[in-house]
């Protein structure tokens, strides 16, 4: 019996049916799936063919006869040395009036330059993604907080920069130089490092003498790296006939660089005729990195041309690195701490004030005194960031802001004494927390069209442009009484005071109410800590003011003492409101939002500023005391008797005041 009629049966004697399912055609159905499964499973466990051998790709990275062997590292220290370091070596005497923050370089080593072929294996066919061209002038973003305390740290950050550069080909670096007088001190630290930057770049001091094809101008063709020197002021001059590879000729074009008296500073140019003047070297043979290197300790006095300088630089893929000044946060001026150089003249320090902001392309801040003139030291604090169109300059072309300052400290802390030739800025922040809160690097254009789309952003750009509002000069807090009718009249010229800034705080308070619609629209923490305090402190502000002239008027509708011997009425500032209740909903809402900008930005100088008015109580209330009114009134002078001890010293002859300077 076949397996088929084994299995019929057996399916009979269980069921005790005639009929079974491998009746018909069903058994040649299961031996056509068993053979098939068969062949399945024999095809499977053929052997497949043994693929043909791995070949060896080499891969050069450097052509060790064209570029010198540079270190294995540049190392990074935020201390001060006489070793290359982001903060090293004479951070007071060479300072300028430049912006500091920590680094954001990391302290690392980078990998050593291969000194063997590298090889790399791979598959016999591989499939790559391609174009029809290659964008050399596709832009990486580049940094726009980065700090040193010095100039010379700040170089050796630069030098950074450079070795990357020579790691990838040949470079050209272009030194632009301010002649401002007080750039002085900068230019003669960069000729005192440059010795030793150059020699760890591998470039030799004497300058190389090697015999070989010549590039136009005299240079090596095959130097690795090439320099040339460039100077502006009113005007822009080039200070190296050609680049070259000779630092003593590098260092004696710096040196011969002469201060311009005029004060102007046409940088946006410069670099323009730097991009012309050098693209050639991004695309002749043999091509370089170009890499253009600013030191300015001001804005720039030619904006106009900024956009002009970033096209051409995004265009032929140059960077461009600038060590310099501090935006002051919200502002567009700060006063630099000038000694005259000469000595006959006299050697006091003189604030002098110069345009070194604001940090965004408007100011993004209310200027905003407060009560009685504390906290004085909040309107000078440091932004984080460089001058908006230089910084933008460097963000837009994948290079560097590098701000300097002397007195760079750790978050939140004050800054000690102004260095001679430095910004008066008493604060710094971290700039790992103020990274989140990098301006916008956009065009003109741009950054309107981000207003228009905003009632928030709009309303505080708008309010920023208006403000400059002082508080009531030193408001008068004491009025005695002597009788009702002087009594009055102190409180009415009191009042005065009160009305002056009155009206300016109704209009401020009106526009920014006008973007509360499009507050919750605000993503960017920015935005949301400039909107939330310039709101905060205007109510504030206003409650403050308007409570103040409240109470006097209520003074005047009938005021007691309590105690007989008092005659003196005393306003002191006081977290309660007792005149009337919108008065009140304004204190809470200005208190809610301070608090929110305190808590959510703190180490920023939004923060900072938040927890300084929240320090200042926003109402009044009435005291009183004895102080005597009526004897104080009888004597002469109001009781300041002269002191006839007092005798006039004899005075040394001053020094003569120095002339006007333009720094």
């Amino acid at each position: 019996m076949n397996p088929i009629d084994m299995l019929r049966h057996k399916w009979q004697e269980w069921t005790g049916e005639e009929e079974t399912p491998l009746d018909g055609d069903t058994p040649a159905w299961l031996v056509s799936l068993v053979v098939l499964l068969g062949v399945l499973v024999i095809l499977a466990l053929m052997k497949q063919p043994r693929p043909p051998h791995d070949f060896m790709l080499t891969v050069n990275s450097l052509d060790s006869q064209e570029v010198e062997q540079l270190p294995d590292t540049f190392d990074v220290s935020d201390q001060a040395s006489d070793e290359a370091g982001s903060d090293s070596l004479a951070a007071s005497s060479s300072a300028m009036a430049i912006a500091p923050m920590e680094s954001e370089i990391a302290q690392a080593e980078n990998d050593p330059l291969p000194s063997d072929l590298a090889s790399v294996v791979a598959p016999e066919l591989v499939e790559f993604a391609t174009a029809p061209t290659v964008q050399e002038n596709l832009t990486i973003k580049g940094s726009a907080g980065v700090g040193a305390t010095g100039a010379i740290g700040a170089v050796d950050q630069l030098s950074e920069q450079i070795a990357a550069s020579l790691e990838e080909r040949r470079t050209l670096v272009v030194w632009i130089l301010d002649q401002s007088l007080s750039m002085q001190p900068q230019r003669q630290a960069i000729v005192d490092r440059l010795d030793r930057i150059y020699k760890e770049l591998g470039v030799k001091a004497t300058g190389a003498k090697a015999t070989g094809e010549k590039e136009p101008g005299g240079k090596r063709a095959d130097a690795p790296l090439l320099t040339s020197v460039m100077a502006f002021g009113k005007k822009v001059s080039f200070r190296t006939e050609a680049p070259t590879d000779d630092v003593e000729q590098i260092k004696k074009s710096i040196l011969g660089i002469e201060n311009d008296p005029s004060g102007e500073e046409a940088v946006f140019e410069a670099v323009g005729l730097a991009a012309e003047k050098f693209k050639t070297f991004r695309t002749q043979a043999p091509r370089r990195n170009v890499m253009l290197i600013i030191f300015t300790d001001e804005v720039g006095d030619d904006e106009n041309k900024m956009e002009n300088a970033v096209a051409l630089c995004q265009r032929h893929a140059i960077p461009v690195y600038v060590v310099g000044t501090p935006a002051p946060f919200g502002r567009r001026e700060i006063e630099i701490a000038y000694v005259h150089p000469d000595p006959k003249f006299d050697q006091s320090v003189q604030m002098v004030p110069v345009r070194q902001g604001p940090e965004s392309l408007y100011p993004e801040e209310l200027q905003l005194a407060f009560a009685g003139r504390r906290h004085e030291d909040l309107q000078r604090l440091d932004s984080g960031f460089g001058p908006f169109a230089l910084t933008r300059l460097c963000y837009e072309t994948g290079g560097m802001f590098i701000a300097v300052h002397p007195n760079r400290v750790r978050e939140g802390k004050r800054a000690g004494a102004t260095a001679p030739m430095s910004a008066r800025l008493d604060y710094f922040f971290d700039p790992a927390i103020m990274r989140t809160y990098q301006p916008e690097y956009v065009t003109i254009k741009e950054y309107e069209q981000k207003l228009q789309r905003n009632k928030a952003r709009a309303a505080l750009v708008r309010a920023a442009q208006m403000s400059i509002v002082d508080p009531m000069e030193n408001p008068r807090l004491e009025f005695p009484k002597a009788d009702e009718g002087s009594f009055k009249r102190i409180l009415d010229d009191a009042q005065k005071q009160a009305a002056k800034i009155g009206p300016k705080l109704d209009v401020l308070y009106q526009i920014l109410k006008e973007g509360e619609k499009d507050r919750a629209k605000l993503f960017e923490p920015r935005w949301q800590a400039g909107y939330d305090l310039a709101l905060g402190r205007i109510l504030a502000i206003k409650v403050r003011t308007e409570a103040y002239n409240a109470m006097l008027a209520k003074a005047k509708g009938g005021l007691k003492f309590e105690k007989p011997e008092s005659d003196t009425f005393v306003l002191q500032p006081a977290d309660e409101i007792s005149v009337g209740s919108t008065l009140e909903k304004m204190a809470k809402q200005a208190r809610e939002l301070l608090a929110r900008v305190k808590q959510q930005h703190a180490g920023t100088p939004w923060g900072l500023l938040a927890a300084a008015e929240l320090e200042e109580p926003i109402g009044w209330k009435w005291t009183e005391k004895e102080s005597d009114v009526k004897r104080q009134q009888r004597m002469p002078g109001g009781g300041n008797a002269g002191n006839p001890k007092d005798r006039l010293k004899k005075l040394e002859k001053p020094k003569p005041k120095p002339p006007p300077v333009k720094l």
